[in-house]
């Protein structure tokens, strides 16, 4: 029920992904009403695969994270969240209110041992392929022991996505051992003595963009800017790109001959591609969609939502949180 465009962008993508993937079993959970009106016209091949649970109550976006924890019983979020807990279901996928997201999945499901605080991780485009990038916005205010908790599920999320040894950096003002503020010093004092762990120092926002690292850490505040920026400077490329191509008719002429190629690009870099970011260190899988995201975007989470099914990520966290924590 949440997001910026609600049931009616979250079901169409529903669908899509009831298409695409012929053993997904959905369930929808919010106001009945209106899901039962948007699945109408559902192919009857896929409505078996598909259910609604009610829930009377939605969680607003400028909604604050506390009073929705104890005001909103009956929230579709809330319901979810235990429906996840109780087995019903093996993933949480959600566009709504991150903040009460968040506090809710740790109340509801709670962090796994040795884990204080989850943190939102999403994989970005490199040069070179895709870096894990955490924390993107669960945790504005960090500790070193927080960052170096960080640097450990973001490890082995990349392994889960078939990284070997993957390489970790401190996202940084500069690459000397004398940059950077407290928390991040500290945060490397403590990885350069993590036995498992392949820490390779510090790495900035340009250097991740080449590929130097496959998984780069940094408190919720700086995570969320360099996202967000990311994202515009795609869009902003994309939209310069194609008015270059279309001002006179031999731009155009030279903009079909090259369409095949920016048609692939766009693929690369368009943020609906790489939508959903994970809660890592919950007993239990939940990834949050963009607020603002469509129906192609949404469809990107709940593939995400299936990846970290398929490869058991929280158990496979837990079992190696125990060898690599200080």
């Amino acid at each position: 029920m949440g997001g910026d465009f609600g049931p009616r962008c979250i079901v169409p993508a529903c669908l899509a992904a009831l298409a695409e993937y012929p053993s997904l079993h959905l369930v929808l959970v919010g106001y009945s009403p209106v899901l039962e009106e948007l699945i109408a016209d559902c192919p009857a091949a896929d409505r078996h695969r598909l259910c609604i649970e009610h829930a009377s109550e939605v969680i607003g976006m400028d909604e604050r994270p506390a009073q929705a924890l104890r005001s909103k019983p009956d929230a579709s979020m809330r319901v979810a969240l235990e429906l996840l807990r109780s087995g019903r279901a093996q993933a949480c996928v959600s566009a709504g209110n991150t903040g009460a997201l968040m506090a809710l999945s740790r109340y509801v499901l709670k962090t796994l041992p040795g884990i204080d605080r989850p943190a939102m991780v999403s994989a970005i485009p490199t040069a070179t392929g895709r870096c894990h990038l955490l924390d993107l916005g669960a945790n504005v205010d960090c500790s070193a022991e927080h960052l170096y908790q960080f640097a450990v599920m973001g490890a082995v999320a990349a392994e889960a996505c078939g990284v070997v040894r993957p390489r970790v950096a401190l996202l940084n003002v500069g690459t000397e051992e004398i940059k950077g503020n407290q928390q991040v010093k500290l945060a490397a004092s403590l990885l350069q003595q993590a036995r498992g762990l392949n820490y390779i120092g510090f790495v900035e926002g340009d250097g991740l963009y080449r590929g130097e690292a496959d998984v780069a850490v940094c408190d919720g505040f700086v995570g969320n800017i360099l996202l967000k920026s990311s994202e515009g400077l795609a869009s902003m490329i994309s939209r310069r790109i194609e008015a270059l191509f279309s001002e006179s008719m031999g731009s155009r002429l030279l903009g079909s001959l090259a369409l095949p190629l920016l048609q692939r690009l766009h693929g690369d870099l368009a943020p609906a591609q790489h939508n959903g970011a994970s809660f890592l260190g919950l007993q239990g899988i939940v990834v949050k969609s963009h607020g603002a995201a469509g129906s192609e975007a949404f469809q990107s989470a709940i593939r995400r939502a299936l990846l970290e099914i398929r490869e058991n990520l929280p158990q496979r966290l837990h079992g190696r949180l125990e060898h690599l924590l200080l």
